[in-house]
């Protein structure tokens, strides 16, 4: 597989992050996008087009889970945990 360039791998970042946003659980949401943005924190640096391709593959492997996640969170409602409830003032 080709070598993925710079703008492939931020608009990669960006539905990893726009898919974990969509979680319906707070816990699931919040540690998903943790784990993206500490995966790609993570792999700053590689260089090795190996490496990166590889890389690349397991993002977009995460993604359709995360997408299938999603889909299933939305069957099952969950009642909304404190950090999740609006204020009454």
């Amino acid at each position: 597989m080709a070598s993925c360039s710079r703008a492939q791998v931020i608009s990669l970042y960006r539905m990893l992050m726009k898919e974990s946003k969509k979680f319906p659980s707070y816990n699931y949401r919040t540690y998903a996008l943790r784990r993206v943005k500490d995966g790609f924190r993570e792999n700053l640096h590689v260089d090795n087009p190996k490496t990166l391709d590889m890389l690349i593959n397991q993002a977009r492997e995460n993604l359709a889970a995360i997408k299938r996640q999603v889909s299933i969170g939305h069957l099952y409602s969950a009642q909304k945990t404190i950090v999740e409830k609006e204020p009454h003032l």
